[in-house]
C-alpha cells in the first residue's frame, strides 16, 4: 500500500446558490486532477452556506441534488472527494443535520460522518448561532479506510473536543480532518493553535478545508485551510481569500512520528478525585 500522496485543499466562500457552488466544486475538482492530486477536501457547509434557517432547510431537502452533482465530480475528475460537510433533512426528528461525506474516484460514497458538536454560541460581536436549535447531532465517530491509511473524520467545532481526536487516533486514523466554516472572530484567535494542537496530541496529519470571506445574508468565514504534519508543523496555508492548496504528504510519517513519541500507548485510565478545601478544617 503506497503511503505517498498529493492533497488537495479547495477554499471559497460557499453561497446559498446551490448550483454556483457545483460549479466551483468541479472546477477545483477539476484543478486538483490536473495538479496531480489524489484527494480533493472540500469546507464544512460545501453546498450551500447561509445565516438564514429558511435558505438552509431548502438546501436540505434538496441535498439529494447536490450529492449528486459531487458524487459525478468524484468520477469524472477521478479523484477521492472528502465533502467537508453538506446538510440534509431528517424528518424523523424535524431537523437538518450537518453530514461529511467520503465519495471514491468512482463516485460511490464509502462513508458518512454526522457532526457530533452542535456550535451554540454568543460571539464577542453580540452574533448568537444556536446551532441545537436546527440540528441534530450525531452519535459516533467515523473512521475510514483508505488505500493510503485510515482517515478519521470530523467536523468544525468538533476542534474544540479533543477525546473525539484520541478516540479516532486510537480507533487508527493516521490522518484527521477537520473541515470548517470557522468566523472571522474565533478563526484568528483559536484556528492555527487548535489544528496544531489536534496533529501534535495525536501524532497524525490534519487536513483542514475551510471556507473562506462573505456567503449568505452577512455570514462571514476566515479561510485559512491547513495541512499539519504528526510534529504540529504547517506545511502548507492559504490565507483568506479562495483557492486551492496542494500539498504533498507520506501517511507513513504518523507510524514513524507514534514510534519516536509513542503518547498513544501511554493512555491510561483513570478516575477523577475532587476535594473540598474551601470550608474550615
Amino acid at each position: 500500500m503506497s503511503t505517498s500522496l498529493i492533497v488537495a485543499l479547495g477554499q471559497y466562500a460557499p453561497s446559498p446558490d446551490i448550483d454556483a457552488n457545483m460549479v466551483t466544486i468541479s472546477g477545483l475538482a477539476d484543478q486538483a486532477a490536473q495538479r496531480g492530486a489524489d484527494w480533493l477536501l472540500l469546507p464544512e457547509y460545501a453546498s450551500c452556506l447561509d445565516s438564514r434557517r429558511a435558505v438552509m432547510l431548502e438546501a436540505a431537502h434538496h441535498s439529494d441534488y447536490a450529492h449528486s452533482k459531487i458524487c459525478q465530480a468524484a468520477a469524472h475528475s477521478g479523484l477521492w472527494i472528502f465533502l467537508g460537510s453538506h446538510v440534509i433533512y431528517d424528518a424523523a426528528e424535524s431537523k437538518m443535520v450537518n453530514r461529511s461525506l467520503v465519495i471514491d474516484p468512482r463516485g460511490n460514497v464509502r462513508a458518512a460522518y454526522d457532526k457530533l458538536h452542535m456550535f451554540d454560541v454568543t460571539l464577542a460581536d453580540g452574533t448568537r448561532i444556536q446551532e441545537s436549535r436546527n440540528y441534530r447531532s450525531g452519535d459516533r465517530g467515523v473512521v475510514v479506510a483508505t488505500p493510503w491509511g485510515q482517515v478519521g473524520l470530523s467536523i468544525c467545532y468538533d476542534l474544540r473536543f479533543p477525546q473525539l481526536y484520541r478516540q479516532l487516533a486510537q480507533a487508527g486514523a493516521e490522518v484527521l480532518l477537520a473541515p470548517a466554516a470557522f468566523t472571522r472572530q474565533t478563526g484568528p484567535a483559536h484556528w492555527r493553535t487548535l489544528l496544531q494542537a489536534r496533529a501534535i496530541e495525536n501524532r497524525a496529519f490534519v487536513l483542514a478545508a475551510a471556507a473562506c470571506g462573505e456567503s449568505g445574508n452577512g455570514r462571514t468565514s476566515y479561510g485559512h485551510s491547513m495541512v499539519i504534519n504528526p510534529e504540529g508543523r504547517v506545511l502548507g496555508e492559504l490565507n483568506g481569500e479562495p483557492g486551492l492548496l496542494v500539498q504533498s504528504i507520506t501517511v507513513a510519517e504518523t507510524a514513524r512520528s507514534r514510534r519516536q513519541l509513542p503518547s498513544l500507548k501511554h493512555d491510561r485510565p483513570f478516575f477523577v478525585e475532587t476535594y473540598d478545601a474551601v470550608g474550615d478544617v
